[in-house]
Formats: structure tokens, C-alpha cells, sequence
């Protein structure tokens, strides 16, 4: 008998993003792939949950903003106790390309957590200065910890299967970088396989990311703190996750 295709959520943690949010979950839906979207509104102020609902997705509003940290592992525990077999992160402003979900998940075919990476010789994506310093610094360390070669380990485009949503659904911090540095860091340390796959990276359609020498420079120091104590939290005890 052919093998039933797995149940697969996207979870899309949003902001006041109710200027993209629709876009980004009707092309989601238009692939027409079977995916179920979530919607974690992070105590927005605007109409990002109307929006979102109006375009097809379920929505869990939060009662105020806990950060993409908090929003993920919300929806990450909806994937758990939902019997979900696999969920992907995709942000609510475009930049992430629905049409390469599909590419994202098919590195959990051999991983546990697959990493949409900008950096991988696919697209046009670029960082400069201190903000490229600290993603090079990142990835170089990470690799070094997960054992195999990562250069984007700031990605928020990322897919996890059952065993790295129970992890996630344990501890997935909030704090800054805590998302993606620091949950990836405890997902290694507990026995998780990590790997990665080339994305291209897309403009957003409305507001704009904040990228200036100050703000990238207060992003390479707060980086490496960042990292500093995620790897002084020491490694966890692997724990016992089905399959």
C-alpha cells in the first residue's frame, strides 16, 4: 500500500502584519498541497487576525506580544497535541517563497529539523557588515556543534518533524535569537539531526526590514551573547521522543 502523505501545518507567527499576511497565506493555499495554516497572531494592534481568517487560515491570537519565540511554540504545541506529522515556519511578510515549502520539507526525509538557508548558493539574498559577520560567526560555531556544514542557522524558514516538535514543545525560548540560535543549540544537544537546503529569499511587499550600520552592529554583539549562553546552558540530557 503507497505510504499516506504526512499531515503538515504551517505555522506562521504574525505582528501587525495585516498588510501581508493575507497575500502570504492565500498563495500558501492556492498550491492546493493539502497544508493546514496557523496563524499565531502575537497580540497585534492591527487587523493581522481578521485578515488572516478572512484569507483561510486558523488563527491562536495571543493576549499581548511574546516574540516569535513565544508565537512558534505556540503553534508548535498545536502541531503536537493535533497528531501533526510535520510543521514548517513561514513568515507572514512573503519573504519566504511558499512554493518552496515543499523543498524545505523534503530535507526532513533524512533529518530531523530542516533549515531553509539563504546562504547556500540559491538567490540573491545579502547581509553586510557586522550583520554578515554575525550570521558567518553563527553558522561556523553551529556547524561545528550539529557536525555538518550550516550557513544560515538565523533562518526562520525551517521544518520539523514529530521528534523535533515534541523537542520544541519542551523549550523553545523567546528570548532574542532564541527562536532559531538557541533552539537549535538544545535540539542538537538532545539528539536531533540538523540539515539544510538553498532557498532564494524574496522582498517584503510592505514595510521594510531594518538593517543600518547601528542596528547591525548592536545585532553582531547581542549575537554573540546570544550564542554564549545557549552553549553555556551545557548539553542537555538527550530525551526519549517517538518516532
Amino acid at each position: 500500500m503507497p505510504e499516506a502523505p504526512k499531515r503538515t501545518l504551517i505555522i506562521m507567527p504574525a505582528w501587525n502584519e495585516s498588510r501581508n499576511v493575507g497575500n502570504t497565506v492565500r498563495e500558501i493555499l492556492d498550491q492546493r498541497a493539502g497544508y493546514d495554516v496557523i496563524v499565531v497572531d502575537d497580540g497585534s494592534t492591527d487587523d493581522t487576525a481578521q485578515v488572516a481568517r478572512a484569507a483561510g487560515a486558523q488563527v491562536l491570537a495571543l493576549p499581548f506580544n511574546m516574540g516569535v519565540g513565544g508565537a512558534m511554540r505556540t503553534g508548535f504545541t498545536y502541531a503536537q497535541r493535533h497528531g501533526y506529522d510535520q510543521a514548517i515556519q513561514v513568515d507572514a511578510d512573503g519573504q519566504h517563497d511558499p512554493r518552496e515549502i515543499p523543498i524545505v520539507l523534503s530535507g526532513l526525509e533524512h533529518s530531523d529539523i530542516s533549515i531553509g538557508a539563504r546562504f547556500a548558493d540559491k538567490g540573491d539574498y545579502q547581509a553586510h557588515g557586522p550583520r554578515r559577520w554575525a550570521m558567518v560567526f553563527l553558522a561556523a560555531v553551529l556547524s561545528r556543534v550539529a557536525k555538518t556544514k550550516l550557513t544560515d542557522v538565523t533562518s526562520g524558514f525551517r521544518a520539523a518533524n514529530k521528534r523535533a516538535i515534541d523537542q520544541y514543545v519542551r523549550y523553545y525560548p523567546a528570548e532574542y535569537l532564541g527562536d532559531t540560535v538557541d533552539s537549535l543549540v538544545s535540539a542538537i544537544h538532545s539528539g536531533l539531526t540538523v540539515s539544510q537546503i538553498p532557498v532564494a529569499m524574496r522582498a517584503r511587499v510592505h514595510g521594510k526590514p531594518s538593517q543600518n550600520p547601528v542596528g547591525s552592529t548592536i545585532y553582531l554583539i547581542r549575537s554573540v551573547f546570544a550564542l554564549s549562553l545557549a552553549l553555556m546552558r551545557g548539553r542537555r540530557r538527550p530525551t526519549e521522543v517517538s518516532a
